[in-house]
């Protein structure tokens, strides 16, 4: 159980540590103009839904689909909390500095690159066949295949 909560931590703080950079690197770069803002938090949330394929796919090689769809929630969840609340901070505002509107389009956003991520990954291992009850379908079908048939007595 504590190596379950672990992942999810480690993937809550792995978004939030690639929010942390787009938002170090607009603030640090000086960059001004709307447009490169626009394409850094673009790089940063396709960054994030990397994150989130990455993990479901090593992840549902080895559990089962449910729990890997609720800890890639939990830390999609967790991380985006933290994206969201305390990431303007870092870049040298507050959540709430640019309006609701903003607020609810950040977190639109990140909802739809980590989710989206992370269905992908999950869908991919799936497609593959590399899932972890495929292979203990294909596990089993080989081990009952390898026995010989026993004779039937009359």
């Amino acid at each position: 159980m504590i190596k379950r909560w672990l992942r999810v931590e480690l993937l809550a703080g792995i978004v939030f540590a690639i929010n942390v950079v787009g938002r170090l690197v607009v603030r640090i770069g000086s960059i001004e103009d709307a447009d490169g803002q626009q394409l850094v938090a673009l790089l940063a949330f396709l960054a994030i839904g990397v994150a989130m394929a990455v993990a479901a796919v090593l992840w549902t090689r080895q559990r089962a689909v449910s729990d890997v769809a609720t800890d890639l929630a939990g830390g999609g969840f967790a991380g985006g909390l933290l994206c969201l609340l305390l990431g303007p901070f870092v870049g040298g505002s507050t959540p709430a500095a640019d309006g609701l509107e903003v607020f609810l389009a950040q977190a639109g956003l990140y909802a739809a690159y980590a989710g989206g991520g992370a269905g992908f990954g999950i869908l991919l291992v799936i497609a593959l066949g590399k899932d972890y009850v495929s292979q203990s379908l294909a596990q089993f079908a080989e081990k009952k295949l390898s026995k010989p048939r026993r004779p039937v007595r009359g």
